[in-house]
């Protein structure tokens, strides 16, 4: 709904892209509960959220209102524990600049094929393990690919 308003209102396409985002994230915060959200799942928020994360913050805040004093607190310190988090991550990770272990030629050394979608796909699984179990080093990333490799093959 978002995208057809601002398209009507002829806003660019970089700032549509934006609020759309926005809006699809901003609801994910109630997820989080009282933190119950893996370091995994938090990766994957700051991931989602990319150069938007402080746009979100401020959004998220703002859409977390009510009349209910005691519970407009426990919202405001929940979002200040997850903020907490972020920050607790970021520092020990360097999420900003997230990539799996090994890059794409890496890849295509270890697995012995040339440049195609497999090596994208391969990738993929490579990041989604780094944002689940944070970095595993070189030999263990590589062993999980052989891994994944050896399962694509049946």
């Amino acid at each position: 709904m978002a995208k057809e308003r601002l398209r009507a209102l002829r806003f660019s396409n970089g700032i549509i892209k934006d609020v759309s985002t926005l809006v699809f994230l901003h609801l994910r915060f109630h997820g989080y509960g009282t933190g119950e959200w893996t370091d995994s799942a938090v990766r994957r928020y700051i991931r989602d959220a990319g150069d938007l994360l402080v746009h979100l913050h401020l959004l998220t805040r703002a859409d977390c209102t009510t009349r209910n004093k005691a519970k407009a607190e426990k919202l405001a310190q929940t979002y200040d524990s997850l903020e907490e988090r972020i920050i607790q991550l970021m520092e020990e990770e360097e999420l900003n600049k997230i990539r799996p272990d090994l890059d794409g030629l890496a890849i295509m050394n270890i697995l012995g094929i040339s440049p195609s979608p497999i090596v994208g796909k391969a990738y993929q699984y490579l990041l989604d393990l780094r944002m689940e179990r944070g970095p595993l080093g070189e030999e263990a990333a590589k062993a999980e690919l052989l891994t994944w490799w050896n399962q694509q093959q049946k």
